[in-house]
């Protein structure tokens, strides 16, 4: 808890020096109707009583089992990750706008950096984003900077990637005269189609948005995309799960080489699954990588390694492509946040577990899930919802109104999914379910057990 050691004598000599009243003096620039009114606080309580009214209160939520996902996943994070992450080293820094003095900072980002090529394959990674949706929105935008053949400003957008990303993107992008067209998906298998690609062939598209996995949990049939992609003059923007990375082919290895271009063109992503804990939306971190063709429309920031006047090596600010660092109308974006502490944290994680942690991570997310959903579709009124392979998320499809039963989950203490009758009305009654590494086949049996409970009772009511 913070300790504020100033008393009122400390503040009124501190008000005096700078010539006012008091505190109220330094809002006087607030016009009287748009200040807020006096707020009706509880009597202060001692440090002790804040203690225990705080504990009341996070006891309330509980400690649910959670086997929900759709882009914010719950990973076991080793102790040491973030008993370095918050030493004060890395903790108070930001943004090393003076990079002589910032060593540390610029050697942790340029690893991370390198880490990040590593698992998508691209030839150069930026310094982070805000998040991974508006990570997608700059993406988007980069994609238009840089695909020199397309004047359309239009971008296709396939309904099977994460909806809230989507609506980042058309309120970042689309407020910048891009457009979005929907591409729809196969009911059946989960996936784009192709077949509605095809009906785009040989028009003006800037780019191409492939999930993988989608938003479904499905693993799309990226070599065949990628490659309709660039038959077609258009960029590809994959949107990747990092941790997949460590089985799934990577972004650049996608399709057949087309007039010496193969695989994506910009990647980027939610980077939360690396070491970063659920905590009530955030703050999480976007990733975005590209050919070294593309690196000058790429937004934040690309630290380097390099050497000083004496041959020892160092670090810097390589490329700085934001309104901060130069002219405005050069800049490529004034909102890619560096999300430092989060990346310090993304860097030890991976440090930590190495290539062979994070492929065993991977394995063991996608085995917990095949064991979930083999274990919900035994109960009576479930099946799954789409025949594509999938990763660590899956949709199934219910006999009864989804929100129904996953608030009896809930009374439960399961979180069990995410309901998508609201994103996706044709597909009825579904869920989304995720399972990671963090589940064991005791916790899978009581979700099954409670599964079987909840659609029993819904089924008498």
């Amino acid at each position: 808890m913070a300790f504020i050691p100033h008393t009122a004598e400390d503040i009124a000599r501190m008000l005096g020096v700078i010539g006012v009243n008091g505190i109220e003096d330094l809002f006087d620039e607030i016009p009287a109707e748009l200040r807020a009114g006096a707020l009706s606080l509880p009597e202060p309580l001692s440090e002790m009583e804040i203690g225990r009214l705080m504990g009341e209160r996070a006891a309330i939520d509980g400690r649910p089992l959670n086997f929900i996902g759709a882009g914010a996943y719950e990973h076991h994070i080793p102790a040491p990750v973030w008993s370095i992450a918050t030493r004060g080293e890395f903790y108070s820094a930001y943004t090393p706008y003076q990079a002589e003095a910032s060593q540390g900072t610029l050697q942790l980002v340029y690893e991370y950096q390198s880490m990040m090529c590593a698992l998508t394959g691209m030839e150069v990674s930026n310094a982070s984003l805000y998040d991974g949706a508006s990570a997608l929105a700059e993406a988007c935008l980069m994609a238009v900077r840089s695909n020199r053949s397309s004047s359309s400003r239009r971008i296709l957008m396939p309904r099977a990637v994460n909806p809230t990303y989507a609506q980042v993107a058309r309120a970042i992008a689309g407020n910048q005269d891009i457009s979005f067209v929907p591409v729809d998906y196969d009911r059946f298998a989960g996936v784009t189609l192709l077949e509605a690609l095809e009906a785009y062939s040989a028009q003006d598209f800037t780019a191409l948005i492939v999930q993988q996995p989608n938003f479904f949990g499905s693993l799309e049939e990226v070599d065949a995309l990628t490659n309709w992609a660039h038959e077609n003059k258009i960029l590809l923007i994959a949107l990747v799960n990092p941790i997949s990375l460590a089985l799934l082919k990577p972004p650049a290895q996608w399709g057949t080489e087309i007039a010496g271009v193969r695989g994506a063109d910009i990647v980027c992503g939610e980077g939360q699954s690396l070491g970063v804990p659920l905590a009530s939306g955030g703050p999480y971190f976007g990733f975005m990588a590209t050919r070294m063709h593309y690196v000058r429309q790429m937004p934040g920031r690309i630290v380097g390694r390099t050497v000083d006047t004496e041959g020892r090596p160092g670090f810097s600010l390589t490329l700085q492509a934001r309104e901060q660092h130069i002219r405005r109308s050069k800049a490529t974006s004034n909102i890619c946040t560096n999300q430092g502490l989060m990346v310090t944290a993304a860097t030890i994680y991976m440090s930590l577990l190495g290539p062979r942690g994070l492929e065993a991570v991977a394995q063991a997310s996608m085995q917990r899930t095949g064991e979930l959903i083999s274990a919900l579709c035994q109960v009576a009124g479930v099946k799954r919802g789409f025949t594509a392979p999938h990763f660590h998320e899956a949709v199934l499809l219910l006999d009864r109104p989804a929100a129904e039963v996953l608030a009896a989950l809930y009374r439960k203490g399961i979180i069990g999914g995410l309901d998508l009758s609201e994103r996706y009305p044709e597909l009825g009654s579904a869920m989304l379910v995720c399972a990671t590494e963090t589940k064991l086949s005791v916790d899978i049996d009581r979700y099954r057990a409670a599964l079987t409970d909840a659609m029993s009772a819904s089924c008498a009511t």
